[in-house]
């Protein structure tokens, strides 16, 4: 193996790879078996950056060699840079060095597409293969489903891989098509649609034949670019939903476009990456798949994009100030997840130590809700604090005024006047 050339490439396919952010490793329960190497269960131990990415795993490309020129993208055919493609024993050399070592704890492989869709998805399985079946290797894979990869494939990948996915990219069908024209919003619903059937067929032979071969136990993510097309965050959260309810899917990624091009269907070179918007968008999701609200309470019409200086839940409540305040004691859970600066383990603690006696703000300081949010909501065994004489736009500035985020140089707000 020549060391330098193998460095090289891995310096440039790693480089690659870092725009994609669906790499999380949980959900998986494959576990070690035959004396093999590495296992998934009880949680891989992840390091995260600072803005919650996880870099736990090696996350390479098999090659950023493409035949599509994607505006977007940074692999597309027309970008001139250093290009560079692993042989298929040469990602499973590096997996398996590099878990030895303890610096990773699985592999996330994704790739350009070169020669055709069907060719590119055989060699990623082909290392899926090797890892399992040579190496005996049970730790954590996360393999790209190719759009257009053919069902025979994708049905392969699912028997090797903990998860699999494959990025939707852009969220309307109309920015795909002024984006990356070549592609097909269809090859991107073929594969979800596959994976999607065959876990669900998985479950229901595991209940008569407990020996049935696990397929994607992790099941399967996409991932949306944020900020390279005009979409509303409306219209985000509702493809978003999409994804969830039609294809199963176990997490939608929000990746902020990061200015790679002087096309003019793209912000300039320059712009800032839409980091604190992506934030917005994950806390929405949240509020979607755990806390039971819609899209249409927290974005419509007159209320296309989230504000940026507040969290949706917040940004809710100071619309539905008429539901308000709710009363700590009596109030049901689905009312008490609505409140801001009360999450679900909170939530959890209020209903259970309210079934001993009525509760004060000192209990809910102990139980970890967030009184400087929460106080402006919320009545309880007590009359401090309350303050019934504020509309949306005080409070707003009151709470803001009061809280430290890691994005608040980002906001421009003339808090004096609340003072």
């Amino acid at each position: 193996m020549d060391f330098n050339r193998i460095k090289e490439k891995l310096n440039i396919l790693a480089d690659a790879a870092k725009y994609d952010v669906s790499c999380s490793s949980s959900g998986s329960n494959r576990k070690n078996k035959d004396n093999g190497l590495g296992d998934t269960g009880n949680g891989i131990c992840h390091t995260y950056t600072e803005d919650g990415r996880c870099v736990s795993l090696l996350k390479i490309l098999l090659t950023n060699h493409c035949i599509f020129d994607c505006a977007y993208c940074v692999t597309r055919k027309s970008n001139d840079i250093k290009r560079a493609a692993f042989k298929i024993q040469e990602v499973v050399d590096l997996t398996i060095n590099f878990y030895r070592r303890n610096y990773i704890e699985g592999l996330f492989l994704s790739s350009g597409i070169f020669k055709s869709a069907d060719y590119t998805m055989e060699r990623l399985i082909a290392v899926a293969k090797k890892l399992r079946e040579e190496e005996n290797f049970n730790g954590y894979i996360h393999l790209k489903s190719i759009p257009g990869a053919s069902d025979e494939l994708m049905y392969e990948a699912g028997l090797y891989a903990d998860r699999l996915s494959v990025n939707i990219e852009i969220p309307t069908i109309s920015g795909l098509k002024l984006l990356a024209p070549d592609k097909k919003h269809e090859d991107f619903i073929k594969p979800m649609l596959k994976v999607k059937n065959e876990i669900i067929r998985y479950n229901e032979e595991r209940k008569i034949i407990r020996s049935t071969a696990k397929y994607a136990p992790a099941g399967q993510s996409t991932q949306m670019i944020i900020g390279a097309t005009g979409e509303s965050d409306k219209d985000i959260m509702y493809s978003a939903t999409h994804f969830y309810k039609n294809y199963n899917m176990k997490r939608v990624y929000y990746s902020g476009y990061v200015p790679i091009s002087t096309d003019s269907r793209l912000p300039s070179l320059g712009s800032e990456v839409p980091m604190l918007r992506e934030n917005r968008l994950y806390q929405t999701d949240w509020l979607l798949r755990f806390y039971g609200f819609s899209v249409n309470e927290i974005l419509d019409t007159d209320h296309p994009n989230l504000e940026m200086d507040i969290d949706p839940k917040l940004m809710w409540a100071l619309r539905n100030l008429n539901h308000f305040p709710v009363d700590i004691n009596k109030a049901e859970s689905r009312m008490l997840a609505r409140i801001p600066g009360i999450g679900m383990g909170s939530v959890q603690k209020i209903i259970n130590g309210r079934k001993f006696r009525n509760l004060s703000w000192d209990h809910l300081k102990k139980m970890g809700v967030a009184l400087n949010r929460a106080k402006y909501f919320i009545i309880c065994n007590s009359n401090d604090w309350e303050r019934r004489d504020l509309d949306a736009s005080k409070i707003k500035g009151m709470i803001l005024q009061s809280q430290n985020g890691k994005f608040s140089k980002h906001y421009n707000n003339q808090l004096s006047l609340f003072n």
